[in-house]
């Protein structure tokens, strides 16, 4: 399996001849849907799920499908069958590959702001994309796709994080707010210059590809 960084919090998973896109938001370019095969959205916010970019790839691509939650299926209507509703602890075949779901809420926030719906998505044994959620699986994590930085997280949270998934390895996502002094500075704390995990931690620039 190739894991493909798309920016921020997209990631392309390519086996055989299966391609599968995972939350290709406002800031994710165009180019992450060619000759995708399914789409899968963890959540709402406009970072992971761009309704018109989605509607202008499946308008292109009829045999595209998408797997999500209640609430952006909700903003997909007319679609019919090609959108698929998923939630906790379903288990899917998408574009040939095993897809586990995994959590229910996005991380808070703030106590005042009201969370919405969150799932995660583990994809053929080997990938586990938590959306917005540090959601920890009930199973091993070989790779782990690690939500570097956020409104709602403190860089201490995701290495007890990191720690709790205990996965071989990981890499950022969802990177795309922090500037290039940020991005070292989280880094290192996550990996060689922090207290420590159990876990391997790099970054892949956008449009960077690695074999898993």
């Amino acid at each position: 399996m190739e894991l493909t960084k798309h920016g921020h919090a997209c990631v392309v998973l390519s086996d055989g001849d299966g391609r599968l896109v995972i939350d290709p938001g406002a800031f994710t370019e165009a180019t992450a849907f060619d000759g995708a095969d399914a789409v899968l959205i963890t959540h709402e916010h406009p970072d992971h799920f761009e309704p018109t970019a989605l509607r202008a790839a499946m308008d292109a691509n009829p045999a595209l499908e998408v797997w999500t939650n209640t609430s952006v299926a909700a903003q997909l209507d007319g679609l019919g069958g090609r959108v698929h509703v998923v939630g906790h602890g379903d288990a899917v075949t998408v574009a040939g590959f095993d897809v586990q779901v995994h959590g229910e809420l996005h991380a808070e926030i703030h106590p005042e702001i009201p969370r919405i719906a969150n799932v995660g998505f583990f994809v053929g044994g080997e990938v586990f994309h938590p959306g917005d959620a540090l959601t920890v699986p009930d199973v091993p994590v070989p790779t782990l796709l690690l939500p570097m930085h956020a409104p709602w997280s403190r860089t201490a949270d995701l290495i007890d994080y990191v720690r709790a998934v205990h996965a071989d390895q990981a890499f950022a996502v969802h990177d795309g707010l922090l500037s290039d002094t940020g991005l070292r500075l989280v880094t290192g704390l996550l990996g060689e210059r922090g207290p420590g995990t159990p876990t391997p931690f790099s970054r892949l620039a956008p449009g960077d590809t690695t074999e898993l």
